[in-house]
């Protein structure tokens, strides 16, 4: 493809800063082609962009070929695969040979072959029977002989691949010195990213210019580029449905809503069913808010999405890659929360706390059986160890380690919603009201009762 059609330049590449200074260097190496041979060096020949779907991998390599000037061609590593043993081979076979007609002609072509991870995993030999490994080795096998015949070309092509899986899966003669031999990381956005990406794509639409974009950014950690765009996108389709020509930030959590937590469905409950649930997810509520160290609940609600019939939605606080274990227990004690509300408040609980056990047994084992974080001090992964090689003494003190673990939770989680009872009667009849809550009437309410929100997690 002409650069010129593609027409994807590094300032469309938001959020990626710096993926795209590495990208830069690539552009450069390129444009000084000639001086670089002068000297006796030589074009990089491959790299691969690894990270999670969504984040721009494709976009980047695009803006490589246009910021370069030089042709685009780009396929996929699963297109090449099929049935017939020696297809995959001569499809890359045929993909160099377009390749390098274009390089012929404009001294530079950029070929991107997204998926890599197909045909690039690291090879397996069989017996003669297997045919599906002998077509997946072969096809890897003429990609390295093709990489190699670039190094005798006059013309150059560049091969940028793409991945969204773990580079430990690609065979190690394919990263190796003079194929793909350089990885640019195109990770999610963090939080100033995000804002950037929110206000590029919020641009290009009609939007309320009172939209706090800065707070969507908050909400949305872990989420794509991609993803950012998709929820600009549902938002004006929500507008456009209500026949509103300005986009508002109540049709983004509209929109953040319907793709995290689902579509709203009032099912038919009965009045005491409708409290219980109330109280229940006051439970969770409250305990987030006091005492999780790293998340903010940013929605609360009793009306049914995607089969539950209430929700307490938290995002964290910042940019948090690791949890420690004040964080993890933290989501121990919140998910015994609702258990513990409708204990107190009726004496008797209902089928609701099953998912909620679920996760709460689900941070204690993990704690004690994989991150020797036990009271009795062992220290491994047992839980990827066979049962069979672990002593009977060992699995016993886990047990308890994890049994008490989850009895002292329960014990506080009860200990903090008594004392803190009239919060929780006062979010539980707000529920009952309004059936929804956001951050801003979470936190109004808390600050009656001298509880303002903690200050944002600070990332260096």
């Amino acid at each position: 493809v002409d650069p010129t059609r593609i027409n994807v330049k590094f300032s469309d590449v938001v959020g990626l800063a710096e993926p795209k200074r590495e990208a830069w260097e690539m552009v450069q190496l390129i444009k000084d082609r000639a001086l670089l041979r002068k000297v006796g060096g030589k074009i990089i020949r491959g790299m691969v962009l690894a990270g999670p779907p969504g984040c721009g991998k494709t976009l980047l390599a695009k803006a490589i070929a246009t910021e370069a000037g030089v042709p685009f061609l780009t396929t996929s590593a699963s297109e090449f695969i099929e049935i017939y043993v020696g297809t995959g081979a001569a499809r890359v076979r045929k993909i160099f040979r377009r390749a390098r007609l274009y390089a012929q002609a404009h001294g530079v072509c950029v070929l991107f072959i997204d998926e890599i991870e197909v045909i690039g995993q690291k090879r397996r030999f069989a017996g003669a029977m297997d045919g599906g490994t002998s077509e997946s080795n072969s096809t890897l096998n003429q990609l390295l002989v093709e990489m190699d015949g670039l190094n005798e070309s006059d013309a150059d092509v560049v091969v940028i691949a793409a991945t969204n899986a773990n580079l430990d899966i690609l065979d190690e003669a394919l990263v190796r010195p003079g194929r793909l031999d350089r990885t640019i990381r195109v990770d999610l956005p963090n939080l100033k990213e995000r804002l950037e990406i929110f206000e590029y794509y919020a641009k290009k639409l009609r939007c309320d210019p009172a939209i706090d974009l800065a707070r969507l950014a908050r909400k949305t950690v872990r989420y794509s580029p991609a993803s950012i765009e998709n929820v600009l996108k549902e938002a004006a389709l929500i507008a456009t449905r209500e026949r509103r020509e300005l986009i508002s930030y109540k049709d983004c959590v509209a929109a953040l809503d319907r793709i995290e937590l689902g579509i709203a469905h009032r099912v038919s409950m009965t009045s005491k069913e409708r409290e219980m649930t109330a109280f229940h997810e006051a439970g969770h509520l409250v305990q987030m808010y006091l005492e999780h160290p790293t998340r903010d609940v940013f929605k609360a609600s009793i009306i049914e999405r995607g089969g539950v019939l209430g929700v307490v939605h938290s995002v964290p606080r910042g940019e948090i890659i690791l949890d420690d274990s004040a964080s993890l227990y933290a989501n121990i004690k919140v998910s015994l929360g609702g258990y513990v509300a409708e204990k107190i408040k009726y004496g008797v609980t209902t089928e609701g706390v099953g998912s909620d056990f679920s996760n709460a047994m689900h941070h204690a084992h993990w704690m004690v059986w994989s991150i020797g974080m036990g009271e009795s001090g062992y220290v491994g992964n047992f839980a990827t160890m066979p049962v069979g090689h672990i002593s009977e003494d060992v699995k016993r003190s886990l047990n308890a380690d994890t049994n008490k673990l989850l009895k002292t939770a329960l014990a506080e989680v009860d200990k903090t919603l008594r004392a803190e009872w009239p919060l929780v009667e006062r979010f539980a009849g707000e529920l009952l009201r309004r059936e929804e809550l956001d951050y801003d009437e979470i936190v109004e309410i808390f600050k009656e009762y001298g509880k303002p929100p903690r200050p944002l997690l600070e990332s260096c």
